[in-house]
């Protein structure tokens, strides 16, 4: 019987692929990822600041998430992780603040993603980073200037050497640590020109005024009778001498904290300096292509940045200078 049977044929039907779960494998600490970061900052030559600032964003961001029992691997952190990470920061500190470390943390995954220790797309996201009010920048006036220049008027030491270097952050608004980095060599008086080193080591011939550059000739006059004069090359001398040291940045910011003191100017620190010499110099017709490259900008969107809010108040200057009105 069975010989006769046929045995029925079933259809053959397209059978749907199974579905492969890809699980993310656990990958390298943030940890360890952060002092290889650290060394290939240190190889590109970034400025100590940057340096500093990269590094201690992404501490900030390892302590949270072991704070929080989130993944702590360069595969299994995702972009829920960053963006509480950005809220708390936002409570902590500022949205300004948590801006700069959402920057910071977007920097150091894409160069894991470059290193092929991420092979997923980067967990900070443009879309996440903590939006900050602008406000405007408290500009020195011409009358603060005047009192700071005023309240280091004198023939001494100290008042030769202060009232040159306020008149280079006003003439050029230099970056402090351009500033007090100067030697001997970087003076051209006869050029009216100051070689400033910017950040990550670049440098430019900065222009300054007749009256700086008299000023400067004036301090390295008393500066040749400083008792340590010969033992440094280093243009800006502490009042105690070499034996304390170069001046440093933080010796510059404490100055100007004294002598605005003197002065009854709040405020005053080298960066007022850097946006006050941009705006002074639009304000007096400059384009922004000089005034980017006399403050040793790299790019024209720094002009606008440090000066955009105070547009208005020059498009106020020009109209007063132009009013159609009183062409009539």
């Amino acid at each position: 019987m069975t010989e006769n049977v046929v045995p029925f044929a079933r259809p053959d039907r397209p059978r749907k692929p199974r579905r492969i779960r890809h699980s993310i494998p656990a990958g390298t600490p943030l940890e360890a990822m952060l002092d290889s970061w650290q060394l290939q900052l240190e190889a590109a030559n970034k400025a100590k600041q940057t340096y500093e600032l990269y590094s201690r964003s992404a501490r900030l961001f390892i302590t949270f998430l072991r704070e929080h029992d989130m993944p702590c691997d360069a595969e299994g952190v995702a972009a829920e992780h960053v963006r509480a990470f950005l809220v708390a920061e936002t409570a902590r500190t500022s949205a300004r603040t948590a801006g700069i470390r959402h920057d910071c943390l977007s920097v150091w995954f894409n160069w894991m993603i470059a290193e092929e220790e991420r092979t997923t797309l980067s967990p900070v996201l443009r879309a996440d980073k903590p939006k900050s009010p602008k406000k405007v920048r408290p500009y020195l006036t011409d009358d603060e200037l005047r009192r700071l220049l005023e309240a280091c008027k004198g023939s001494g030491f100290g008042e030769r050497r202060d009232t040159a270097m306020i008149l280079i952050l006003i003439d050029n608004g230099a970056r402090v640590s351009g500033l007090a980095g100067l030697q001997l060599d970087d003076v051209d008086l006869r050029g009216h020109r100051l070689r400033i080193v910017l950040k990550g080591g670049d440098e430019f011939w900065a222009p300054i005024g007749k009256k700086t550059a008299a000023a400067i000739d004036r301090y390295l006059r008393v500066r040749a009778q400083h008792p340590y004069a010969s033992a440094t090359t280093a243009l800006w001398l502490p009042l105690r001498g070499v034996r304390s040291g170069q001046m440093t940045r933080y010796g510059v910011a404490d100055m100007l904290k004294r002598r605005g003191a003197q002065a009854q100017v709040a405020g005053v620190h080298p960066h007022r300096f850097r946006g006050t010499a941009a705006h002074k110099l639009l304000a007096a017709g400059a384009g922004d292509s000089d005034v980017q490259h006399i403050l040793g900008w790299t790019s024209r969107a720094m002009v606008e940045h440090y000066t955009g809010e105070l547009s208005l108040e020059r498009a106020r200057a020009t109209h007063a200078r132009l009013s159609p009105g009183d062409q009539i």
